[in-house]
């Protein structure tokens, strides 16, 4: 390996004190070069971590989404996308024109109307994980509450059948866990041979859940094409089920440790202002998906090469002093109005709303039937995966107190 320019932390830096407190790595990255050069395991990039220049990021025309936009007009056409079908066809890695189109159809499929009718669902789902629960012994909360009530709820509107969910866990927990390269491939291919075919029986057989309702989405003759819903279903299930998940573990970490915040739990009224703080003390993804500068430019006065990778660090935007007063603490009388957890410009994240009531409903659920849930041990004796992407435990032990 050549050596790193002056500044540059290449991936000897992302030690394990990296993956246990990104917060601090990132703080430091704010304060001292807020844009840098890092190497991930994909390879190098740009980290951008002040919230001023990741806001006007993550709105920037010049940072495509598909790097065959940073190529001359005359290969773009012949060059293949940066990733296999269908997630090539997600709306996370398209450009306009062709991501106005997907996202303008599949806006009308996933309306507040769906979402809201899914809210006695996610109670009752809440409800009957948590009466599962054993009270005599440590309990993995990640394993058993955080990643399972997404995964129903991701079913639940898909409209994945009952008998089918179990195969469909399996493949996106390979999807979703660090697995060996072929094992990924193998389920990705899976899943999508599955809703391939779950595509094809709602167009003869549609019902009310989204698939149908994707199926059924046009405008101006225009509909969605299979490997487009598909490729919309992959990414409900890759994007909405674990970051969910993450937020979810993530926010009973933070208020275990908290007992004023997690006061705010107790009242309906307070719970939707405490979630929304959450959000940005614990951001469901610290950085946002790679971006590609389609030429030279200049990011908070660092010039960025034609062709260079950005990564937008929404994590550490939302811990900037210079946007949020003492924003190290989680304060749940705060305004965090204007945070980037879910990104910002075309690509600000389409379930933002269903991220948002499960976690309502989550938490509502688990303090209310655990009053004395507190963790099973110290915060120190957690391993935490190895992502560059989200900041969580592999696991969470905590005792109901029952």
């Amino acid at each position: 390996m050549s050596e790193p320019t002056p500044g540059a932390v290449t991936e000897a830096a992302f030690l394990e004190s990296y993956w246990r407190d990104p917060h601090a790595t990132l703080a430091h990255a704010r304060e001292h070069a807020p844009v840098r050069e890092v190497t991930f395991e994909t390879g190098p990039t740009w980290l951008v971590t002040r919230y001023a220049d990741v806001r006007a990021g993550l709105a920037d025309p010049r940072l495509a989404k598909d790097w065959r936009a940073t190529l001359p007009a005359e290969e773009r056409a012949s060059a293949p996308p940066g990733l296999p079908a269908p997630m090539s066809h997600m709306l996370t890695s398209l450009d306009p024109p062709e991501h106005t189109r997907l996202r303008r159809l599949v806006t009308q499929a996933f309306t507040a109307r769906r979402l809201a009718a899914l809210r006695p669902r996610i109670e009752t789902l809440a409800d009957d994980l948590l009466a599962g629960l054993p009270g005599d012994e440590p309990v993995d909360l990640v394993a058993r509450y955080a990643i399972p009530l997404p995964m129903e709820v991701i079913c639940e509107l898909i409209g994945v059948p009952e008998l089918d969910r179990e195969d469909f866990a399996h493949w996106s927990t390979v999807l979703i866990d660090e697995c060996p390269e072929p094992e990924l491939a193998r389920a990705s291919a899976q899943l999508a041979d599955y809703l391939g075919g779950l595509v094809a029986l709602r167009r003869d057989d549609p019902d009310d859940a989204l698939l149908s309702g994707l199926i059924a989405a046009s405008e101006d003759g225009e509909r969605l094409s299979d490997i487009e819903i598909v490729a919309m279903a992959m990414l409900l299930l890759m994007a909405g089920h674990e970051t969910t998940a993450v937020f979810i573990t993530n926010s009973v970490r933070a208020l275990l440790a908290d007992p004023a915040a997690r006061a705010g739990v107790t009242s309906p009224d307070t719970v939707p202002g405490l979630v929304e703080e959450l959000l940005r003390w614990v951001s469901p993804a610290l950085n946002a998906s790679l971006r590609f500068a389609t030429e030279d430019l200049e990011i908070g006065g660092t010039a960025i090469p034609r062709g260079a990778s950005v990564t937008l660090s929404t994590g550490a935007a939302n811990r900037d002093p210079d946007r949020f007063s003492d924003p190290a603490r989680l304060d749940p009388g705060r305004d965090p109005a204007g945070h980037v957890a879910f990104g910002h410009g075309i690509h600000r994240c389409l379930g933002a709303a269903l991220v948002r009531l499960e976690a309502e409903i989550a938490l509502t659920a688990l303090f209310r039937r655990f009053p004395d849930l507190r963790a099973a041990g110290p915060d120190e004796a957690l391993t935490f995966r190895r992502s560059v992407h989200v900041h969580a435990p592999r696991t969470f032990p905590v005792l109901l107190g029952v």
